[in-house]
C-alpha cells in the first residue's frame, strides 16, 4: 500500500484530502507545516507528499525546493494543493520542482486521478 504525506496547515482541508485519499485505499499521514514534513520524510519516507503552499514556519514552495535538492528524495511525487490559482502561482510551483499542482477548490476527481498517475509513475 503506497503513503501519502498531506501536509497542510487547516484542519479541514487536511481532513478533506485524508479522507479522499484513504478511499481510494492509500496509506495517509500528516504534518501541519513544511518543517514537521521534513522530520517526517526523513524519518518515514512517504511514496508522495500532497502540499498546501501558505504554511506557518516553512511555505510549501520551500518545503518542495528541499525535497527535490536532497538526492535521497529527488524522485518523490510533489503534488501542490493550494488556493493560489493563478497562472503565476502554477508556473512558480512547477519551477520549484512540483510534479502537479492543483487549484483550489478543486474536485475530488482531480486530485484522485493526479495522484493515481504520479504513483504509478
Amino acid at each position: 500500500m503506497s503513503t501519502v504525506l498531506v501536509v497542510e496547515d487547516s484542519i479541514p482541508q487536511r481532513e478533506m484530502i485524508t479522507e479522499l485519499l484513504r478511499g481510494i485505499g492509500l496509506s495517509v499521514t500528516v504534518a501541519s507545516d513544511g518543517m514537521e514534513a521534513l522530520e517526517q520524510i526523513q524519518s518515514h519516507r512517504p511514496d508522495m507528499v500532497v502540499l498546501d503552499i501558505v504554511m506557518p514556519r516553512m511555505n510549501g514552495y520551500e518545503l518542495c525546493r528541499r525535497i527535490k535538492a536532497d538526492p535521497s528524495t529527488q524522485n518523490l511525487p510533489v503534488v501542490m494543493c493550494s488556493s493560489k490559482g493563478e497562472e503565476f502561482d502554477r508556473y512558480w510551483g512547477m519551477k520549484q520542482g512540483a510534479d502537479a499542482y492543483i487549484a483550489k477548490p478543486f474536485q475530488p476527481t482531480e486530485l484522485v486521478g493526479t495522484v493515481k498517475q504520479l504513483l504509478r509513475g
